[in-house]
């Protein structure tokens, strides 16, 4: 008689974009958000995170036209930048809460450590940005928040 051992999936590989950012230096990073991310590579970060064009426009503030018009071409630097905040953001919630899904979970929640606002509400300003990883900071402490 075989017998099956419960053991855990092997964990879901990050997109290459998240892989590339986080391996990235800090310098090499400012260079990725000046010369403007390939639309692919955004349109490759929303879809791992399940979202549509149109949810994305409303997290990342950017109109929907907007990044229609993108399609094919590039980001300009302001728009980089609030999709590697929603990178690195959804980067720390998966490495503190341990799965891809319980980090999507909190990222769409309404927190009561950042006055009842979702983490993605935050994301397009790096304070608000700041203030998510701080929560995720305590959480992987167990800092009473």
């Amino acid at each position: 008689m075989a017998t099956t051992r419960n053991t855990p999936d092997p964990p879901k590989p990050r997109p290459t974009l998240e892989t590339e950012y986080l391996l990235t230096p800090p310098l090499d990073q400012v260079s990725m958000v000046r010369e403007g991310l390939p639309w692919a590579a955004y349109h490759g970060v929303i879809a791992d995170l399940g979202m549509t064009d149109q949810m994305a426009a409303g997290v990342l503030h950017i109109p929907l036209r907007t990044l229609t018009r993108r399609k094919g071409g590039r980001l300009d630097p302001q728009e980089s930048e609030r999709v590697l905040r929603l990178v690195r953001l959804r980067a720390k919630a998966e490495d503190v809460l341990g799965t891809p899904e319980k980090a999507l979970q909190w990222l769409g929640a309404p927190n009561r450590a950042l006055a009842g606002a979702t983490p993605l509400s935050l994301l397009d300003t790096d304070i608000g940005t700041q203030a998510a990883e701080a929560v995720l900071v305590r959480i992987e402490y167990g800092v009473f928040s």
